[in-house]
């Protein structure tokens, strides 16, 4: 099977086996088992964004207000986003590198008590009962220092998100974690979860998603060399072109069962189909970039650029807005723009789906 692998093998491969047909939402978060967050709508969150290609009926927000009776939290694992219990369980309780002082813990115990006794808490009730004040955040501007106390303390694993109002975290207090009894076996767990949604991986990639880890478990950190070392010697992999690529056990990436549809798909930035940077312009051979950051004068693709796959082929991008409760899609080539037929209309039927997605 190595000896015929190509290029093309393997970018069936990584479309078909991530977009998987469309399932229920628990059905589909469990099989992901992560996906990443983002706050910006432009036309909607990165996670439903995600979601809608893989859950049969998925509408902007579902998640969100589905959220407390998903078996999902919300947590950080290479990125921060929702992830099953069973994935959130390997990686806590966490030790931070950054180690809090006695007067800072004592803040903690003090607003833990007052989320036992209330339940949930909004970030403005604690505000309110402690008065923390004001501090820099990590941008240089100004930030509650209870919300900052908050994201720590979640971090941490002594509070867990239970829903939000108007996209803030409410917060609920957290049972304690009981530690992984092999942190070998909790870290190759980890990896695995990186393989199943991000493969086929160049070498490359693998490694740095594996380095990533330190942040959803900073008490591993020395051991994710190890880790990766393991990884390597276990999953199946291939060279091609040069690149060594891996995947998981039990999957065959030349396989004539991975065929691309005919549908066109807007995807989000974060998307695993698109995630890896390096792995996108392996397989199509033009750069993207998620530019939301990027002063706009220096933008190339847009503010909130989408990527645009036809079958197994990312052949540009889409900015899309709403205006006057109608879509409004700004549509980029790389290359030639495709005038064939079946692609028009494919691109009329992703807009209708997006139409609805948005409850326009």
């Amino acid at each position: 099977m190595t000896a015929r692998l190509n290029l093309d093998h393997l970018r069936r491969h990584a479309v078909s086996r991530s977009l998987f047909a469309p399932t229920t939402l628990p059905r589909a978060l469990e099989r992901l088992a992560f996906v990443q967050a983002d706050p910006i709508r432009a036309p909607a969150r990165a996670q439903d964004l995600t979601l809608r290609h893989r859950v049969r009926d998925y509408r902007a927000g579902d998640l969100e207000t589905r959220y407390p009776r998903l078996a999902v939290e919300e947590d950080f694992f290479v990125n921060y986003g929702y992830v099953t219990r069973s994935l959130q369980r390997l990686m806590h309780p966490r030790t931070p590198r950054t180690k809090w002082s006695k007067a800072r813990w004592q803040k903690a115990h003090e607003v833990l008590a007052f989320v036992r006794e209330r339940g949930v808490v909004h970030p403005r009730e604690v505000d309110a009962q402690f008065r923390h004040g004001r501090v820099r955040n990590w941008f240089g501007g100004s930030t509650s220092a209870s919300t900052q106390l908050l994201d720590g303390m979640h971090y941490r694993g002594l509070l867990r998100v239970a829903r939000r109002e108007g996209g803030t975290r409410c917060y609920a207090a957290r049972e304690a974690h009981e530690p992984a009894p092999d942190a070998a076996a909790a870290l190759d767990a980890m990896v695995d979860v990186i393989v199943g949604k991000y493969a086929p991986l160049p070498m490359a990639s693998l490694s740095q998603l594996v380095m990533f880890l330190a942040g959803a478990a900073p008490q591993w950190r020395e051991q994710r060399g190890a880790a990766l070392a393991r990884a390597k010697a276990r999953l199946p992999n291939a060279n091609v072109e040069g690149v060594r690529w891996f995947w998981p056990a039990g999957e065959n990436p030349a396989s004539k069962r991975h065929v691309a549809d005919d549908q066109v798909r807007l995807l989000a930035p974060f998307d695993p189909v698109v995630w890896d940077r390096r792995r996108f312009e392996l397989f199509w051979r033009w750069p993207y970039r998620f530019e939301a950051y990027t002063p706009a004068p220096k933008r190339l693709l847009g503010y909130y650029a989408l990527p645009l796959l036809w079958r197994e082929h990312v052949l540009g991008w889409a900015n899309v807005a709403v205006r006057d409760g109608q879509l409004q899609p700004e549509v980029g080539f790389f290359g030639a723009r495709v005038t064939d037929p079946a692609f028009t209309s494919a691109v009329d039927d992703e807009l209708h789906r997006l139409h609805a997605f948005l409850r326009l």
